[in-house]
């Protein structure tokens, strides 16, 4: 990626903004057109696969916050039809308030991810929050600096995920709550 794609990252940073990507983030476009051309379970499939690993990340620093993974496994048991919206609607909030509580923006941000992943179940627009605050969180870790290059790959690595899921989604076994079904 050319690195005169962060410009407006970087100016967000400078601006001392809390979220420095935005929809009007230049080096996310490619992925948005990819997310906007999405059906809402190839969406869901995505978004939940991803914040496990922002999930593995979080715990590594706070393994005894356990609200982020609740949210994720309650999400997914919603996106199955397991459980009601309400108890998902709580578990993602309860993912924002540890975000809250948090005196660590970087991980902060890695729980926010975490809830906008879960709430893709309810809106597919939901999706885009994961990388707008996972990606927040990565800059964080590389302490301003040399943060192109980890963000490219990262960004790489949602679009590789976004094309597998758009082809096995159908083939992934997952039951659907009916919402979800077309």
């Amino acid at each position: 990626m050319d690195m005169n794609l962060f410009f407006d990252v970087e100016t967000r940073i400078k601006k001392g903004n809390k979220l420095f990507f935005s929809q009007d983030s230049v080096c996310l476009q490619n992925l948005i057109k990819l997310l906007n051309s999405q059906n809402h379970r190839v969406l869901v499939m995505w978004a939940l696969n991803c914040a496990k690993l922002t999930v593995k990340c979080f715990e590594s620093k706070f393994p005894q916050e356990l609200r982020p993974r609740v949210c994720l496994e309650l999400c997914e048991q919603w996106a199955c039809g397991k459980i009601k919206m309400a108890m998902a609607k709580q578990a993602i909030l309860e993912a924002h308030a540890v975000a809250k509580e948090l005196d660590d923006t970087q991980y902060g941000s890695l729980s926010h991810a975490i809830a906008h992943a879960g709430a893709t179940v309810h809106v597919g627009s939901h999706a885009l929050g994961l990388p707008l605050y996972e990606l927040t969180a990565l800059v964080l870790k590389h302490d301003f600096k040399d943060f192109q290059k980890p963000v490219s790959a990262k960004i790489d690595d949602y679009i590789n995920r976004l094309l597998y899921w758009e082809k096995h989604t159908d083939q992934s076994g997952m039951v659907w709550a009916r919402f979800l079904n077309p």
